[in-house]
């Protein structure tokens, strides 16, 4: 097997289980092998802290796939732990059949207003990518929208019973619309239970992704026998790819989605690869190319290790997040670490400095909440961005 294709090693740090560590990985691919499932007995032969790997597992979203895989095991596994894992599985079965008759019903809504929209992740990831929409953790709904439509939208989910949790000042709107990126609703079954995002990231970010073509490029699928549009495979590895960048790859799951993309996916990744390349973003797909064989073991795609094996940058970054993410460190996003972690990750000088341009002089939601100004003088807000951003990077 080609090395860049195979299980690299990372140091543990010796905080971390690393007996339960492996066993989470072993236990959180549906694509295990042969000679996972051989892996699979030994671990479970030793002493497992069962609780440490129930708490890694809830941290890394994927107690529900270890449901499935210990399943096979009964033998090796507590009574005690196959129960409560039973009773997460049957927890999650519940909720998203209510997402997704919610889904449905929000989809229903909007389309009689003669208004598209691409649901994505959450059951519709499941139902498409893992075959089951119970076999991965739904916590909400996240749907791409035009940004013209958006007050359209919004004012039809609000009629449904959902209500918007960030509140902007009207005169503010549209410069949110400009600089964020999704408006998140809660109903009366819980909170957050709806995104509506008319890009991928804040603006900031500087990743200037063609949400027309996002939308142009969809393709069908269906759940629970609603056919619906979806981003195509191609485009949503680069997006999954993106928000899992965004949050430092901090949680399994990401990984395992990326996984099933590359294994049940039919990818184009001559398309990919110029998408990647025109938005600035190789190295972040690469770090996240690299994550994914480090952690769940699957190989890194033939059209791509030639790029990916090249990249130095690239390797040093996942080895660098790889440790981090198993000894638990988390990135606060207002850190000074982290924005500086997110200029690393663009391989371009143009990028970086973009994004820290945006970043220092984008106005936001903190802004407009500090003080009201009347329209006229909203460029005073950069001023107030500025003296934000001084007093946050000085206390961390």
């Amino acid at each position: 097997m080609n090395p860049e294709s195979s299980p690299s090693s990372v140091d543990l740090d010796p905080r971390t289980p690393k007996r339960e560590w492996d066993l989470l990985q072993a236990l959180s691919s549906l694509n295990s092998n042969q000679g996972d499932r051989e892996r699979i007995g030994p671990l479970l032969a030793d002493k497992i802290d069962w609780e440490a790997v129930l708490r890694l597992a809830d941290h890394h979203g994927t107690s529900l796939l270890l449901y499935q895989q210990l399943s096979n095991f009964p033998s090796g596994v507590p009574s005690s732990v196959l129960l409560l894992l039973r009773e997460r599985f049957e927890t999650n079965v519940h909720k998203s059949l209510f997402l997704t008759r919610e889904l449905i019903r929000i989809l229903d809504c909007v389309e009689g207003l003669g208004v598209e929209v691409l649901p994505y992740k959450g059951v519709v990831l499941s139902e498409t990518y893992y075959g089951d929409m119970a076999l991965r953790q739904s916590g909400d709904m996240d749907v791409f929208v035009r940004r013209r439509d958006v007050a359209r939208i919004k004012e039809a989910v609000r009629n449904l019973g959902y209500t918007l949790r960030l509140a902007i000042p009207d005169d503010a709107e549209e410069d949110y619309l400009s600089s964020g990126y999704e408006w998140t609703f809660d109903s009366p079954a819980g909170k957050n239970l709806l995104e509506l995002q008319w890009a991928l990231q804040p603006r900031f970010y500087a990743v200037d992704f063609d949400m027309e073509g996002l939308f142009e490029r969809a393709m069908t699928a269906s759940v629970a026998g609603r056919v619906m549009k979806t981003p195509s495979a191609d485009d949503l590895l680069l997006v999954l790819s993106l928000h899992a960048a965004k949050h430092v790859w901090g949680r399994l799951i990401w990984l395992c989605d990326i996984a099933q993309l590359l294994t049940q996916g039919k990818l184009n990744w001559k398309w990919i690869d110029a998408q990647a390349r025109e938005l600035g973003i190789e190295r972040i797909l690469h770090v996240t190319l690299r994550l994914t064989n480090l952690f769940l073991a699957i190989p890194i795609p033939a059209p791509a290790e030639d790029a990916v094996g090249a990249d130095r940058s690239a390797k040093a970054l996942a080895e660098e997040v790889a440790a981090g993410v198993m000894r638990g460190v988390s990135y606060e996003e207002a850190q000074v670490s982290y924005f500086h972690l997110m200029m690393r990750l663009r391989e371009r000088r143009a990028d970086q400095l973009r994004f820290l341009l945006r970043l220092t002089l984008t106005p936001g939601p903190g802004e407009w909440e500090t003080m009201r100004l009347p329209r006229a003088a909203f460029p005073l807000y950069r001023v107030v961005r500025l003296a934000r951003l001084a007093s946050r990077f000085a206390r961390g």
